[in-house]
């Protein structure tokens, strides 16, 4: 997205087109590079436009209004599906929650990002792939491989969505304004589940005070379409109203990475005196790589917003002490699991906790170094988002082999 500002800076129409077809990438983009143009009278008025916070919420235009109404009604009665079809709520749900959402959000960015049909159809074909995959596997509870694919599908789904996301820009700065999207979206999605609760609450509270009990009906029909449209029209206010977290992100990754880092640190202390230890105890292996997980995330989604500013500062040490910990995390956990597998063998849970350990510490290394680089070489934070960028594509593939081949290379066992 750099580039194209930069080479269509001279050219307002071209400029324009730009913003429009991504309001949220080209104002990170644009933050970064408009040290370079202070002085320049468009990159000047770009500042002023993109910096200005309007009272008003852009809520797009009838067509896309249309749109968000039509996905958010399609997702909530796919929830339903079990319901309306009579079908296994169980089954249904396990194999195929992730397609509640993730589909419409990924068509929101292809018509969005106009990408090629070529990739339209690659895109979509692996959405309806993995639909006919996940609902043609053998139905044994207790196959390993079966829920490892249940659980690895969302996190395909998602990456698909990164892929329609990417659309046809610069593949690094979008797939880190995808991580920023993430947490936008997560934040926008608390707010509107938050305000939808409050607002169930009163009107179950309404209609029992005059004698109507609702809550079951509430509950299964309107409460079920607003958590499936929920991060449907999130995503829609965020594209179309980046102001609205944009402020709140980088806050929350400030306050939220220091506490994470404090926590860890306690945690790894606990361990210790508690005698607990993951070399013997599965359930503790399994929550400690669940832990490991969202440790990432934090530092992935703090290292996103970091590179909007890329600048170094506290926050840098922060993130390299907590990238530093985690690899200690990490490598407890891949030592825990190798010792498992030389103890009591391969079984596909273990390859898949095994793989995902080698690749999360390869990744944690690359980006610690080069947060050194930052602290000590005075490197720019974009050279650590560079690390996070170029891994994206390599946990899609690590999904892709769980979701899809490990039934295959295990016999479905």
């Amino acid at each position: 997205m750099k580039e194209e500002i930069l080479r269509q800076l001279n050219n307002p129409r071209e400029l324009e087109k730009l913003y429009r077809s991504n309001k949220s990438s080209f104002k990170t983009a644009f933050d970064l590079i408009y040290p370079d143009l202070k002085g320049n009278p468009l990159a000047d008025g770009w500042k002023e436009r993109l910096n200005y916070q309007s009272e008003a919420i852009n809520w797009g235009t009838g067509k896309e209004l249309w749109m968000l109404v039509g996905a958010s009604l399609l997702a909530g009665l796919i929830a339903k599906l079990p319901a309306l079809l009579s079908l296994n709520e169980e089954l249904f749900y396990s194999r195929n929650i992730g397609f509640i959402v993730f589909p419409f959000l990924t068509l929101y960015f292809v018509w969005k990002n106009k990408l090629s049909k070529q990739k339209i159809a690659l895109t979509m074909g692996f959405v309806l792939l993995s639909l006919l995959f996940i609902n043609v596997l053998p139905n044994n509870k207790n196959s390993d491989t079966l829920i490892l694919s249940c659980m690895h599908l969302p996190l395909f789904l998602w990456s698909s969505l990164g892929f329609a996301f990417v659309g046809n820009k610069s593949a690094q700065q979008q797939r880190l304004g995808f991580l920023s999207y993430n947490g936008d979206l997560v934040v926008m999605t608390t707010l509107i589940l938050i305000a939808g609760g409050l607002m169930s609450g009163i009107t179950v509270g309404l209609f029992s005070l005059i004698g109507l009990h609702i809550e079951n009906f509430y509950l299964q029909y309107i409460g079920v379409f607003g958590l499936a449209a929920a991060p449907i029209v999130g995503t829609y206010l965020t594209q179309n109203n980046p102001q609205l977290v944009g402020k709140v992100s980088p806050v929350i990754a400030k306050i939220f990475s220091p506490l994470v880092l404090i926590m860890l640190v306690v945690y790894l202390v606990a361990i210790v005196y508690s005698g607990k230890n993951p070399y013997n105890d599965r359930e503790f292996l399994l929550l400690f790589n669940v832990l490991l997980i969202g440790v990432l995330a934090i530092i992935f989604f703090s290292v996103a917003e970091a590179t909007k500013t890329n600048k170094a500062g506290a926050s840098s040490w922060i993130l390299t002490l907590l990238a530093v910990v985690t690899i200690l995390v990490n490598g407890i956990a891949l030592s825990a699991i190798v010792f498992r597998i030389s103890e009591w063998g391969i079984t596909p849970n273990r390859a898949a906790v095994l793989g995902s350990n080698v690749l999360i510490l390869m990744n944690l290394l690359w980006v610690t170094r080069r947060l050194f680089g930052v602290l000590f070489q005075k490197k720019e934070m974009s050279s650590v988002g560079q690390a996070i960028a170029f891994y994206l594509p390599l946990y899609a593939l690590w999904t892709i082999i769980v979701t899809f081949l490990f039934p295959l290379l295990f016999g479905f066992r």
